[in-house]
Protein backbone atom coordinates (compact mmCIF):
# COMPACT_ATOMS: atom_id res chain seq x y z
CA UNK A 1 0.00 0.00 0.00
CA UNK A 2 1.24 3.49 -0.84
CA UNK A 3 0.46 6.89 0.63
CA UNK A 4 0.74 9.89 -1.68
CA UNK A 5 1.36 13.11 0.24
CA UNK A 6 -0.09 16.21 -1.43
CA UNK A 7 -0.15 19.89 -0.40
CA UNK A 8 -3.84 19.56 0.55
CA UNK A 9 -3.90 16.03 2.00
CA UNK A 10 -3.15 12.38 1.29
CA UNK A 11 -4.35 9.63 -1.02
CA UNK A 12 -3.87 5.95 -0.17
CA UNK A 13 -3.57 3.50 -3.07
CA UNK A 14 -2.49 -0.08 -3.65
CA UNK A 15 -0.44 0.60 -6.75
CA UNK A 16 0.63 3.46 -8.98
CA UNK A 17 1.98 4.02 -12.46
CA UNK A 18 4.23 6.76 -13.75
CA UNK A 19 2.63 8.78 -16.54
CA UNK A 20 4.28 11.47 -18.62
CA UNK A 21 3.22 14.31 -16.31
CA UNK A 22 2.25 12.61 -13.05
CA UNK A 23 1.18 9.54 -11.13
CA UNK A 24 -1.90 7.43 -11.79
CA UNK A 25 -3.19 5.87 -8.57
CA UNK A 26 -5.17 2.60 -8.44
CA UNK A 27 -6.89 0.26 -5.97
CA UNK A 28 -5.93 -3.40 -5.67
CA UNK A 29 -8.83 -4.16 -8.06
CA UNK A 30 -7.20 -1.89 -10.69
CA UNK A 31 -9.85 0.79 -10.24
CA UNK A 32 -8.52 4.25 -11.07
CA UNK A 33 -8.44 6.57 -8.04
CA UNK A 34 -6.72 9.73 -9.23
CA UNK A 35 -4.16 11.38 -11.45
CA UNK A 36 -1.69 13.54 -9.52
CA UNK A 37 0.68 15.86 -11.40
CA UNK A 38 4.32 15.44 -10.33
CA UNK A 39 4.50 19.06 -9.12
CA UNK A 40 1.75 18.28 -6.54
CA UNK A 41 3.44 15.17 -5.12
CA UNK A 42 5.36 16.00 -1.95
CA UNK A 43 6.13 12.34 -1.18
CA UNK A 44 5.17 8.80 -2.11
CA UNK A 45 5.51 6.44 0.86
CA UNK A 46 5.53 2.66 0.82
CA UNK A 47 3.41 1.71 3.84
CA UNK A 48 4.93 -1.79 3.94
CA UNK A 49 8.45 -0.49 4.64
CA UNK A 50 7.78 1.09 8.03
CA UNK A 51 5.35 0.22 10.77
CA UNK A 52 3.34 3.20 11.96
CA UNK A 53 5.05 3.35 15.38
CA UNK A 54 8.48 3.47 13.71
CA UNK A 55 7.69 6.56 11.63
CA UNK A 56 8.76 10.02 12.69
CA UNK A 57 7.68 13.26 11.04
CA UNK A 58 9.70 16.33 11.86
Amino acid sequence: MFRTILPEGQIVCDRYEHAEKGLELYTDDDEFIAFVPYENVHALLNEDVYAEEERSIM
